[in-house]
């Protein structure tokens, strides 16, 4: 039987924008300056904006790697998830959040894409929320292997924005949008 939420709330949910993750990403003041309109757009909309911190060994809590990125500023209202895991659902504040704010649709922004985007867009849909992941407010780094191998992170992005427009779960929608064209007010 298929999850769905009951809610009637969109929520503007911003993934790891933080100095030290973004430092190395592609297109990365772009990247941050579609946040930064997705931010302002939900904002003007009354749409919730709900913030995610990682912290792990090599983005320690508190340090200056590990804050936001100074374009990007909660305000007092706006809650802050910290999270040690790819998922910004796993062992996080993130589904009570949520359930206070009477969600049941996630706007999505944030990095790294093939990390924790994409495995928080992936638990999002399992846990029953529709989902919009905003198309030009993700980014990642390109990804390495040790033989040499290269996936260049644009591709990573273009993965995942076919991705999320394609799949399907029963009773959700998938789907993506630019963070010009999103119309904030509509949800």
């Amino acid at each position: 039987m298929a999850t769905i939420r009951s809610g009637s709330q969109a929520v503007l949910l911003v993934v790891d924008v933080q100095v030290g993750v973004v430092a190395g990403a592609w297109e990365a003041n772009q990247i941050v300056m579609s946040v930064v309109r997705a931010v302002a757009g939900a904002r003007a909309a009354g749409m919730p904006v709900v913030w995610v911190q990682h912290s792990d060994e090599e983005l320690p809590h508190g340090t200056p790697e590990w804050q936001l990125v100074p374009e990007l500023t909660p305000t007092a209202d706006e809650a802050i998830v910290h999270k040690n895991f790819n998922s910004s659902f796993e062992e996080t504040t993130l589904e009570a959040e949520l359930e206070a704010l009477d969600a049941s649709h996630i706007v999505l922004a944030g990095t790294a894409t093939n990390w924790c985007v994409r495995a928080t867009a992936y638990a999002a849909l399992d846990r029953g929320y529709d989902l919009t992941l905003l198309a030009d407010a993700h980014t990642t780094e390109d990804l390495v292997f040790p033989d040499g191998r290269v996936i260049k992170a644009a591709d990573v992005v273009d993965e995942l924005n076919a991705v999320m427009h394609w799949i399907s779960f029963p009773g959700r929608t998938s789907t993506t949008a630019t963070s010009r064209d999103f119309d904030f007010s509509s949800t």
